[in-house]
């Protein structure tokens, strides 16, 4: 079986300060298309968080375990976002309390996304998911791809007539 992370059950193990956080999408594995999404501390040498399993824990890694995680699943990480969480106390409160409980996976409802959520929202972040499938949630939205589209098509336009910028 695969690494996935530490059971977290004993208070003060490690230092977690959501004031900086990330969203961390990674790749699917088997029939997984739509990949996984972890939340990230950096403080404290930086830990990750997830739910993985039907019914199980959730898990939090150090930098060193989320590289053998990346590994041994053969997973590559996809994108990572920076999150502003007003209340990282809170987000940190929301996410000891999840990691307390066994979380019942629900395919698109009640997944990885929808934890990621939960601690976000508890910390008054503003980031929530368009698609419960991590892959699509984590890419830029598509306003942003089309404006990217349209400065890429107007540079070549000027760059074909020689008109410099």
């Amino acid at each position: 079986m695969s690494y996935e992370g530490e059971i977290l059950n004993s208070c003060g193990l490690i230092n977690v300060d959501f004031s900086k956080a990330n969203i961390v999408a990674v790749s699917g594995d088997g029939i997984n298309g739509c990949g996984h999404l972890l939340l990230f501390s950096p403080a404290g040498g930086g830990y990750y968080f997830h739910v993985a399993g039907l019914r199980t824990y959730p898990r939090y890694m150090s930098e060193s375990g989320y590289r053998r995680y990346l590994k041994e699943t053969k997973k590559s990480e996809l994108r990572r976002r920076e999150l502003n969480l007003p209340d990282p106390a809170a987000a940190l409160r929301r996410m000891e309390s999840l990691l307390a409980e066994k979380w019942t996976w629900g395919v698109l409802p009640n997944n990885c996304v929808a934890f990621v959520e939960e601690i976000i929202a508890a910390g008054g972040g503003n980031w929530n998911s368009y698609s419960n499938c991590p892959a699509v949630a984590t890419a830029d939205p598509p306003g942003d791809q089309i404006g990217r589209f349209f400065q890429w098509m107007e540079s070549e336009v000027y760059g074909v007539y020689g008109v410099g910028r």
